[in-house]
């Protein structure tokens, strides 16, 4: 009897049963860090509606499309007197796009977004020539009008003029149309048909315009040059086409597009809604790099992973040592490191993201330092656990840190950790009853 109780003593205290043991309690935990990973995914969906609500306040993000010279026309369409209406719709010859944005960081409760105001000069030229009877159509040139889109009219900072022909036009509210875009303003130009003999084109326009987000622009020209400038240091070039020249620096950047009607897939003139030219638009997105929040839902993906190395350190330190480790004290150590990314996400929201991680992390050692302490009776192990909990905290900070190699980086780091888990567990012959 007496030796059948010392059996299941044994079987019980085995290395094999308290790791099987550890290893279902680690697939339990993965309930509260995937809750915690839910709480992280919903403060930042709460952060992006503040975003959302802050630009409908300021401005939305913007695309300018134009300016495009509009002609009303009509063309009978039976003998009965029927006839059909149009609009021509003229692309500019050359269009140059000059844009200096200034962006601002703008608060709603403990969330932020970026916004910016800028300062848009575009010069260009039309010509008609071969326009005049396109698709059998008469044209009312007296009707004429010039448009410029944006996607959002609240953004027009000041009032806004066309130079055309070096005569003034102020701008009038509408599109007159909605053929090319729904939203911006428009200038209306009479032309004679003297003026139309011997068109000449030019044309100049500078305004500010707020919006948030990004700003895009519509390759409407023949040629399509476009240069933005500010100092954000943290550009995201989109749309259809990326620029030809770049520079990006800690102080800002600079960035330039050339674009021809041959890259685009619309025409130089058309008539009615045949074509959308917004939608092959280019530009910048101000972003803000990788938020606090992103940062910490990536690093609690990593949650899992400490609570491996920090249990298979205290299973080495019990083989090592005669005193045994409750699992119930495991358990409490898996949820101090879990509470970490809790507290990270937490008092980021405050400090910051970098500020968080330092004060999350050294209270967390501290808190397992001071508990390992009390429970074991080595020094040499609390410092092995301590300096092991600050260099997984450490990497965890670097693959946070790095962008385009944060992936090959925890790779390898991981590749590495496997090879000295490996040698260590064939050294102690854990599973040597």
């Amino acid at each position: 009897m007496e030796n059948e109780i010392f059996k299941l003593e044994k079987w019980y205290r085995s290395m094999t049963v308290k790791m099987a043991l550890l290893g279902f309690l680690g697939l339990v935990l993965l309930i509260p860090l995937q809750l915690i990973m839910e709480v992280i995914r919903e403060r930042s969906a709460n952060a992006e509606m503040a975003r959302i609500e802050i630009g409908n306040l300021w401005a939305a993000s913007q695309t300018i499309t134009g300016p495009v010279l509009n002609v009303p026309g009509t063309k009978v369409i039976s003998g009965d007197g029927n006839y059909a209406t149009t609009t021509l719709h003229i692309l500019p010859e050359n269009l140059s796009v000059t844009g200096k944005l200034r962006p601002e960081i703008r608060y709603r409760g403990i969330y932020e977004t970026v916004v910016y105001d800028s300062d848009i000069d575009i010069k260009g030229n039309f010509s008609v020539a071969g326009y005049e009877t396109l698709n059998d159509y008469i044209y009312q040139w007296d009707k004429a009008y010039i448009t410029i889109g944006v996607s959002d009219n609240r953004g027009f900072r000041d009032k806004v003029e066309l130079s055309f022909n070096d005569e003034l036009i102020g701008a009038q509210p509408g599109t007159g149309q909605g053929d090319l875009f729904e939203k911006g303003v428009s200038f209306p130009l009479s032309l004679t048909p003297e003026a139309i003999k011997d068109f000449r084109g030019d044309f100049s326009i500078s305004f500010g315009l707020k919006g948030s987000g990004s700003i895009l622009f519509t390759p409407v020209g023949q040629t399509t040059s476009v240069t933005l400038s500010s100092n954000w240091d943290a550009p995201s070039f989109v749309g259809t086409f990326l620029p030809s020249e770049r520079d990006v620096t800690d102080k800002g950047f600079t960035a330039g597009w050339m674009v021809t009607h041959l890259n685009r897939s619309f025409p130089q003139a058309w008539t009615g809604s045949g074509y959308t030219p917004s939608e092959e638009a280019f530009g910048v997105s101000l972003i803000m790099e990788a938020d606090h929040y992103t940062k910490a839902e990536r690093s609690a993906k990593y949650g899992i992973l400490f609570i491996v190395i920090t249990f298979f350190v205290l299973i080495i330190v019990e083989i090592r040592s005669t005193q045994r480790i409750h699992i119930f004290y495991y358990l409490l150590v898996a949820m101090a490191l879990i509470l970490f990314f809790s507290l990270l996400t937490a008092l980021s929201e405050h400090t910051g993201f970098n500020m968080a991680y330092l004060i999350s992390s050294v209270a967390t050692i501290a808190l397992l330092s001071a508990f390992f302490r009390s429970l074991l009776e080595k020094q040499w192990i609390i410092l092995v656990i301590s300096g092991l909990l600050a260099l997984l905290y450490v990497f965890m900070f670097i693959l946070l840190a790095l962008k385009d190699y944060a992936f090959l980086a925890g790779n390898i780091g991981l590749f590495v950790l496997l090879a000295v888990l490996m040698m260590v567990s064939s050294k102690y012959r854990l599973f040597k009853e």
